[in-house]
């Protein structure tokens, strides 16, 4: 009998895509050109971690970039997609040669992720801050939570008391 550890903020499809990324990096630096030479260890491409969150305002998605010019980034929003592209380049300034060890990942990458119905496709901002680019998607005024107040009483009352309850519009 296997004995699985449940942990209870932790999505299985996480550990899904976690797996795959350890894969890909694993067959990815184990490919070696046709040559024989090692220079795929030194220019293989990276995917950037991504944290995705959303409140009642607003979805968040952040991508952890660090040593991408904010000029080679690109970010877009087409029919309900948002996708980022980039490219972290090997400093060309050291002779690769000289290297003992090269772990850090160059090249180019592009990250894509489906926008709910929700979101408000026009109000898009990206901020970019210490190797973190930040993508905010405002959420359309229809989908945010609205504060309705319901009257309760009973028959023998005169006039019902005024209760606060808050509901979401789908």
């Amino acid at each position: 009998m296997t004995i699985t550890r449940f942990t209870p903020f932790r999505s299985p499809l996480s550990d899904v895509a976690l797996l795959q990324n350890r894969l890909n990096s694993i067959f990815h630096d184990f490919a070696l050109p046709s040559n024989g030479s090692n220079e795929s260890l030194a220019t293989g491409s990276f995917v950037p971690a991504v944290d995705v969150y959303e409140d009642a305002q607003k979805v968040v998605v952040k991508l952890e970039v660090p040593g991408v010019k904010q000029d080679d980034l690109d970010v877009r929003v087409e029919n309900h997609t948002l996708t980022v592209k980039g490219e972290r380049k090997f400093e060309a300034e050291e002779k690769e040669e000289n290297f003992h060890r090269i772990e850090r990942r160059f090249g180019s990458f592009v990250r894509s992720f489906t926008i709910p119905q929700t979101v408000d496709t026009d109000a898009v901002a990206a901020n970019y801050d210490a190797g973190v680019l930040t993508v905010t998607l405002a959420k359309k005024a229809e989908a945010k939570p609205k504060q309705v107040k319901i009257g309760v009483g009973s028959a023998t009352t005169a006039a019902p008391k005024q209760v606060e309850a808050t509901t979401t519009a789908a």
